[in-house]
């Protein structure tokens, strides 16, 4: 039988394998061996030695090298799938590791839609790391649901409604939608009887939004009133729809976090207030069956504190 280990040949059976592997990875992430060492703290010379051991011992092509940049070969893109999967889940081994001394530490690796990202959650890191320094944060702000399976990411910050399956989720905070518009449009909102008079009013579409043009209104329990608008400007994103509104360019609907400081400013002022827009969760969704480190459970802990009912007493601002 052979033995497990690196004198039967070539393989995975002791340390110094294992840690070309981390340099071999480098080396495809970074571009270039100079930049490889510099990323790992240690000279050229050992990151190209280990990595032409490598493919020495395995009889393998896995980089061709030119005098400006390095580049993978097919074997090595495949190589390298395997060695990132591998080192992700020998880090997240040391982080369960470190984790039962209970002090949060490592890379946090997250997602979140790009405006409540920027609005909500860059504050939140910069807390976070304050609170913690031992910890690093990854974050990706895209409104694509990247695919928590992948291990890519340790936690997302959904905004809406969930969708996904295969996923554990825990509300961490609500918002709700309102209708804004700026202060030049004062007096004419105000001569409004309800929102069946609104569909003739300039109105500024965010096509992030399955149905940016369509908006239920409701007040109390009985009332409710659908809304057909006619766009004059469609924009994807809603900090950009924020800003064509505060220009006066029209009316249009925006999440409570996105509206507060402008609301409470008198940039913008909220278009009838006694009609409410459907509401929605702000949800941390985790891979299902996974170990949660103490910086997700610590991060996640500071998100749902920082998500106080306060934003909405500040919703309507000045008269």
């Amino acid at each position: 039988m052979a033995k497990a280990n690196n004198e039967s040949g070539p393989g995975l059976g002791d340390f110094a394998n294992l840690k070309r592997l981390a340099y071999f990875a480098a080396v495809i992430e970074a571009g270039t061996f100079t930049a490889a060492a510099d990323r790992l703290g240690i000279t050229k010379a050992v990151v190209s030695q280990q990595v032409a051991r490598l493919e020495r011992d395995f009889q393998t092509t896995l980089l061709t090298r030119s005098t400006r940049s390095v580049l993978p070969t097919e074997a090595g893109k495949a190589f390298y799938q395997r060695c990132a999967s591998i080192l992700r889940e020998a880090g997240e081994a040391f982080d369960e590791l470190a984790d039962v001394a209970g002090e949060p530490s490592g890379t946090l690796r997250l997602t979140a839609p790009i405006d409540y990202g920027i609005i909500a959650v860059v504050p939140a890191i910069a807390e976070f790391i304050r609170r913690y320094p031992k910890c690093k944060v990854e974050a990706a702000f895209t409104d694509q649901s990247l695919d928590l399976m992948s291990g890519q990411v340790e936690l997302a910050l959904r905004v809406g409604w969930l969708t996904e399956l295969h996923v554990q989720a825990r509300q961490i905070g609500t918002f709700r939608q309102v209708l804004v518009a700026a202060p030049g449009w004062r007096r004419q909102v105000r001569r409004l009887a309800g929102p069946e008079e609104l569909g003739d009013l300039p109105f500024v579409a965010n096509t992030a939004l399955r149905h940016p043009a369509q908006w239920q209104f409701a007040r109390g329990d009985s009332e409710q009133r659908e809304v057909n608008f006619h766009p004059a400007i469609f924009l994807d994103a809603t900090l950009a729809v924020r800003e064509a509104v505060c220009q006066g360019t029209g009316l249009s609907v925006l999440p409570d976090y996105a509206a507060a400081d402008d609301l409470a400013s008198g940039r913008l002022i909220e278009v009838l207030p006694d009609w409410t827009l459907p509401s929605g969760g702000i949800h941390a969704v985790f891979p299902a069956a996974r170990f949660r480190t103490a910086k997700v459970r610590s991060f996640v802990e500071l998100m749902a504190s920082r998500s106080p009912n306060s934003t909405r007493r500040r919703l309507r601002g000045p008269g």
